[in-house]
C-alpha cells in the first residue's frame, strides 16, 4: 500500500514562490503518472499539473501554465510542484495523487493535502 505525504503549504504574499513537496511510502508502480491538483473552498476539485512516469511529459492546468513546474524523483518516490509567481487567492488545498490514469476523482493514491495561502 502506497501512502502519499505532501508538504510545504503555508501562507506566503502575492509574488511569492513555494514548493509544495509529495513523498511516498512504499514504491509507487511503474507507469504511473503524479499530479497535483487544488480545492477551493465550496469549489470542487481542480487539476494543477500532471507528470508522466519518466518525467518527460508534463502538462499543467492554463492558469499556472509558465508558473508552476512539477517535477518528479522515482528513486525517492517524490514529487513536487514549484510554484512562482502566485496569485492571491482564497486558501487552497493542494493534493498529490497517483495512478495510471489520474482525474480529479479517481487515482489509485491520493494525499491528504497541504494548505496554500496567497494573501497580503
Amino acid at each position: 500500500q502506497v501512502q502519499l505525504v505532501e508538504s510545504g503549504g503555508g501562507l506566503v504574499q502575492p509574488g511569492d514562490s513555494l514548493r509544495l513537496s509529495c513523498s511516498a511510502s512504499g514504491h509507487i508502480p511503474e507507469r504511473y503518472a503524479m499530479a497535483w491538483f487544488r480545492q477551493f473552498p465550496g469549489k470542487e476539485r481542480d487539476f494543477v499539473a500532471s507528470i508522466n512516469w519518466s518525467g518527460i511529459n508534463t502538462y499543467y492546468n492554463d492558469s499556472v501554465e509558465g508558473r508552476f513546474t512539477i517535477s518528479r524523483d522515482n528513486a525517492k518516490n517524490t514529487v513536487s510542484l514549484k510554484m512562482n509567481r502566485l496569485k492571491p487567492a482564497e486558501p487552497a488545498v493542494y493534493y498529490c495523487a497517483a495512478g495510471r490514469s489520474i482525474t480529479a476523482t479517481t487515482a489509485d493514491y491520493w494525499g491528504q493535502g497541504t494548505q496554500v495561502t496567497v494573501s497580503s
